[in-house]
């Protein structure tokens, strides 16, 4: 063990008994370099994080300009900063007329609790709607309004008036009712396993929301920035939110989060009381930078469009007895094995992989509450012999595992 995972171990609080540990150097593109020279394709973009993969030099240069000009000034909302002005007129030109208010803070979690907040400071109500397999988050807001028991249960009691229903379930929606504040809800599961719901299901939601007046969260935290071939994923259902939670993609590669709604609903913050949302470095210069610089890019080269014909390849070349199921929108898929053994040996495998020169292995990962899926959700910028290889590695190892 070297001594800087002796370290690693010694002063890091540790997420779990078994962390991956890799000591990564470097990252450029799709590629992360270990301490030893190996290098490892990224088929997961740090949890749908990179879509414009590692070190992309207009995210550098823009970060590195405004770092010249300045950092943390003040508490965000109180100066005006114009990274953090051009950002949010960017994102709000690229939604609904309705959704023209963003309110930046550091994270997806925060970017729930805030959004949860709102709605219940907006409507005078209490009763929160999510759905079973949700993952919003670990804060206690955001835990809260988790579809799993197994992780919510040792810290409760949590926030009150919460109820799950089963996802892309319509008869179930009769639950919404004029006690509702809000439902909040992910467009397509994430750590449910990449779960796409039907679009008769979502719109039905929306109707059922605007019937008895309740407010519609769609959490685009994992889904949005183009990663299943829309800009947002809602965009796919043909429904129109009152708010959007969002966040990893957004910053570019650094930490950032926000919710976006309308004007006149998010002024309840501004007033009775005054500072009803806070947070000191939400909409940090430097994030705002990177993650314009990303979203430029993004829509410039039209990569959430070519997400779909990745999605495509993947699909046509991932052909074996042992996959179940592939599910998914563009370049967000879960690849279904029969059991979880299986599964987590294809990724242990497809991690210690090394091509002819010894080097090349591939980074995937399963879902919090699918365990039997591997996740597939690389870079936006991966190109095709990229996904080749990722698929000849994967259809290797699962011939090796079995």
């Amino acid at each position: 063990m070297t001594k800087q995972k002796n370290d690693f171990y010694g002063f890091l609080a540790q997420t779990s008994k078994t962390p991956v540990a890799l000591e990564i150097v470097s990252a450029k593109e799709l590629w992360l370099k270990g301490l030893k020279g190996k290098k490892y394709l990224d088929l997961i973009s740090g949890i749908a994080v990179s879509n414009l993969g590692h070190s992309h030099p207009k995210v550098v240069k823009a970060i590195k300009e405004q770092a010249d000009k300045h950092t943390h000034v003040m508490v965000y909302g109180e100066y005006i900063q114009a990274k953090q002005v051009q950002f949010a007129k960017k994102i709000c030109s690229l939604l609904p007329e309705s959704l023209n208010s963003v309110y930046f803070v550091n994270s997806g979690s925060e970017a729930v609790e805030g959004a949860l907040k709102l709605a219940k400071r907006y409507t005078g109500r209490t009763e929160i709607i999510s759905f079973k397999n949700a993952y919003h988050g670990s804060t206690h807001g955001a835990l809260s309004v988790m579809g799993d028991e197994t992780l919510k249960m040792p810290f409760r009691p949590l926030l009150p008036g919460i109820t799950l229903l089963p996802y892309n379930n319509v008869d179930a929606l009769k639950n919404i009712t004029k006690r509702t504040a809000c439902v909040i809800i992910e467009p397509i599961q994430g750590e449910g396993g990449t779960m796409v719901p039907t679009k008769l299901f979502l719109q039905a939601l929306e109707k059922q929301c605007r019937k008895t007046d309740t407010l519609l969260i769609v959490d685009e935290i994992q889904t949005g920035f183009g990663r299943t071939g829309k800009v947002f994923a809602f965009e796919h259902f043909g429904i129109k939110p009152d708010i959007i939670t969002i966040g990893k993609a957004m910053g570019g590669g650094l930490p950032l989060g926000g919710f976006v709604a309308n004007r006149k609903m998010m002024q309840m913050f501004s007033d009775n009381p005054p500072l009803g949302h806070i947070t000191t470095f939400g909409g940090h210069p430097l994030c705002c930078a990177s993650g314009l610089a990303a979203m430029e890019v993004l829509l410039k080269e039209r990569l959430h469009e070519k997400a779909i014909k990745k999605e495509k390849l993947f699909r046509t070349l991932l052909k074996h007895p042992a996959i179940k199921e592939i599910r998914g929108k563009g370049l967000m898929l879960a690849v279904e094995f029969d059991d979880e053994e299986l599964c987590k040996k294809v990724i242990n495998r497809c991690l210690l992989y090394a091509d002819s020169a010894g080097k090349k292995g591939i980074i995937t990962d399963w879902f919090l509450f699918c365990p039997t899926a591997m996740r597939i959700a690389p870079p936006l910028i991966i190109k095709e012999k990229e996904i080749k290889y990722a698929c000849f590695v994967i259809l290797k190892a699962i011939k090796e595992v079995i």
